[in-house]
């Protein structure tokens, strides 16, 4: 594995060793969920339940993969909104709320840095692919508007590893269908949860960090830090 960097720290190529293979989760860390707050208000529920909603989401996604079960996205992100707007005063029906929401995954677009992002770290030689907890079909969207969905190898989907990420298993799948030992990729999020899950199974991490927050202690330190994935491209070139 590579030396670790603390966050905050540029690593040179002695260092942190170039991956082979990039693997990018999806959610926030490629897509800018803010929108889904306009969302949430345009039925008459406050903007900042979006958040609350999506950590809840990823909050029982991780206890169903902790016995080994899983739930596709959708199901667990449409259950949970019942559940989360069954008290709320709404101007629309409930169904009608919970689908407006879901329909705006749909929607979302990149984060800025993004397409020139993905194109520097692919003029690297470093293979590309997406690992998420979501639908893959998401991603494809999302990408291909961004315009660098040749850009990536392979679009992958936990639902075909049976478990949610930070699970090993799920890492584990992406790594099978990519064909490479765990040293010879890196996980790129801006989960600092999935990034201590990478490296738990083995993988290299790059935290991205485009709020300037701090990294939790009690999550293995990641591999490098990053502002943006122009950023990274940078320090991996």
């Amino acid at each position: 594995m590579p030396e670790l960097v603390r966050p905050g720290q540029q690593a040179s190529p002695e260092r942190v060793r170039r991956p082979r293979v990039l693997v990018f989760d999806v959610n926030e860390t490629l897509s800018d969920m803010s929108p889904l707050a306009d969302r949430f208000e345009e039925f008459g529920a406050p903007g900042h339940l979006a958040t609350s909603w999506f950590a809840g989401l990823l909050r029982d996604g991780f206890a169903l993969a902790v016995t080994g079960r899983s739930q596709p996205f959708s199901r667990i992100g449409e259950e949970s909104l019942r559940i989360l707007l069954g008290g709320v005063a709404l101007r629309v029906g409930l169904d009608d709320a919970v689908a407006h929401v879901m329909a705006g995954f749909g929607e979302l677009r990149v984060h800025e840095d993004v397409p020139d992002g993905v194109r520097a770290l692919a003029g690297l030689g470093i293979r590309l692919v997406t690992l998420s907890n979501g639908a893959a079909g998401i991603a494809h969207r999302l990408l291909a508007e961004a315009g660098v969905r040749d850009e990536v190898e392979q679009v992958l989907s936990v639902e075909a590893a049976g478990v949610w990420k930070p699970a090993p298993a799920a890492y584990a799948y992406a790594l099978e269908r990519c064909s490479v030992d765990p040293q010879d990729a890196m996980l790129v999020a801006v989960h600092p949860w999935d990034t201590d899950g990478a490296a738990r199974a083995g993988l290299g991490s790059a935290w991205v960090n485009r709020t300037g927050g701090a990294f939790p202690g009690y999550f293995t330190t990641p591999d490098l830090e990053a502002t943006s994935l122009l950023d990274l491209a940078e320090q991996l070139r």
